[in-house]
């Protein structure tokens, strides 16, 4: 090794080393094994918004188990109870929800029908509502202690899927009000009582002993939030954590083979590219970027083939998905390219983010472009990018996080009013079909709507998919029953424990 290479990995041990330091403070008991049965995790990325479930957090609280929602998935995406034990559609606009009874919340709280009225009206009243209601007008009420309605402006076949979003989760009444958002802390339902946050640094749970259904393994779960990939695996391979969510690709060969878990994830490395403002409103040059783009060297370079080549906005998680799509039809011609500017965007919390933007800089810059790079936490960039201040931006994007079905991701992304719309699209034929889609019933013709609609946002050239991501989780060899879920929706349920080493 050169004297620079070894000063180069030295300074980056040494800089894993201190975030590591300051994550897992071995000071504090909840990260050592004074208590050996609690589960410690190292998680990608802070609170966003203090945690509060009407926001992207609340997959935080889902997959520690601590809030719940009224319905859950099953691997196929159908719904199953939860908080609710059944769901009945009375007419096209009317569906009437059936509560378990017994259910306490950590607070002494009980779950009933006016308790998740109220849930979900903060919801629907939220600045900004939470995603999975984008384009949803619906009004709730109680029709009984443990009954209540759901009225849907226009029909939503897919309403129970809706509720399992985590963003639609139950909390005790005593969450709400406050007039500081909604507050999580020793308000959920699940296995595990959320007791303490401190800032974006770590949160501490303990077992729920009036849990309504199995009771946890593990005393509790003691969580780290630790944004720098090289410090996550660097717990992992130390002992300090014992299940790390993402694990780097770069990272990946340098850990014990039995700790490492690939799971293939609906999730979409995207390039986003501004149709309102900038260079990009022209298509033509939106062509000519993506024309440019080598999605082979950034799978082979950056992910380390351990990604898939993207051939549409919906991965192989979603195997119907590849059956249905047909080529986009009408696409512009790239344009001439001599020395245009551009501003490319991405964020650090995931590690390969930056370097993708790095390749993908060469490929622009060899085509004729003249790229400058903006690279930040996402805590301190998505503002800019949903106002349209870059004219492109890279996201690495979960396509059916919120139902199970793509639609809502379809609609928040590239509807007119879409919560999420980084690339500024709005062409009424797309909300025309987005509407349409919206009423079909789940099943064969809904998925061919889908895969309709992908074809006309690829023809826009609003969006360049560029590869689907595998995560990798990382899992001491003492845990046993994490869970390992596409979705990121779980990590850890009631069956989780550590074994004794």
């Amino acid at each position: 090794m050169t004297k620079t290479g070894y000063f180069a990995s030295f300074a980056a041990l040494m800089g894993a080393t201190w975030l590591l330091t300051g994550c897992f403070d071995d000071s504090n008991p909840a990260v050592t094994d004074v208590q050996n049965d609690r589960i410690r995790v190292a998680m990608l990325q802070p609170p966003r918004s203090g945690l509060t479930p009407l926001s992207d957090d609340a997959f935080k609280l889902s997959r520690w188990r601590t809030a719940e929602t009224l319905v859950t998935l099953n691997s196929v995406g159908e719904a199953q109870p939860a908080l609710a034990l059944s769901w009945q559609q009375i007419t096209a606009t009317r569906w009437q929800v059936i509560l378990r009874q017994g259910v306490k919340f950590h607070d002494g709280q009980v779950l009933n029908a006016a308790a998740v009225v109220n849930a979900l009206k903060a919801a629907n009243s939220a600045a900004p509502k939470p995603r999975i209601l984008d384009g949803v007008k619906w009004q709730m009420a109680t029709e009984g202690e443990y009954t209540l309605s759901i009225t849907t402006q226009q029909p939503d076949p897919l309403l129970p899927q809706r509720l399992s979003s985590p963003q639609l989760a139950i909390l005790s009444p005593l969450a709400y009000g406050s007039g500081h958002g909604v507050d999580p802390v020793n308000h959920g339902s699940g296995p595990y009582v959320l007791t303490h946050v401190e800032g974006t640094s770590s949160a501490t749970l303990e077992r729920f002993a009036d849990y309504w259904g199995e009771k946890a393994s593990a005393s509790g779960i003691d969580v780290s939030f630790v944004p720098d990939g090289t410090a996550r695996a660097a717990a992992l391979r130390s002992g300090k954590a014992d299940i790390v969510e993402a694990i780097p690709v770069a990272q990946a060969p340098l850990l014990d083979p039995e700790r490492v878990h690939e799971v293939p994830m609906p999730r979409t490395n995207t390039l986003y590219l501004n149709t309102r403002t900038g260079i990009t409103q022209d298509p033509a040059i939106r062509a000519a970027i993506r024309s440019a783009i080598n999605r082979q060297q950034i799978v082979d370079n950056v992910y380390e083939k351990r990604a898939d080549i993207a051939q549409g906005l919906l991965g192989p998680a979603l195997p119907w998905a590849a059956e249905l799509r047909t080529p986009p039809i009408n696409r512009v011609q790239p344009a001439a390219i001599s020395g245009q500017q551009i501003t490319l965007a991405t964020f650090s919390d995931r590690t390969e983010l930056p370097e993708v933007a790095v390749y993908l800089a060469q490929q622009l810059t060899a085509a004729g472009f003249s790229v400058k790079q903006v690279v930040r936490e996402y805590s301190q960039i998505e503002s800019d990018a949903l106002a349209g201040k870059f004219d492109a931006f890279i996201l690495s994007r979960a396509t059916v996080l919120d139902s199970g079905d793509p639609l809502a991701y379809l609609y928040s992304d590239f509807a007119c009013d879409g919560s999420f719309n980084i690339a500024q699209l709005c062409q009424p034929a797309i909300d025309a079909a987005l509407k349409q889609a919206a009423g079909i019933p789940a099943g064969h013709e809904r998925r061919v709507a889908i895969m309709q609609l992908e074809n006309m946002i690829l023809a826009t050239d609003a969006a360049i998919p560029m590869l689907h991501e595998r995560v990798i989780q990382g899992e001491r060899q003492r845990v046993i029953a994490a869970i390992r879920d596409p979705r990121e929706r779980s990590l850890i349920d009631s069956q989780t424990r550590i074994q004794a080493e």
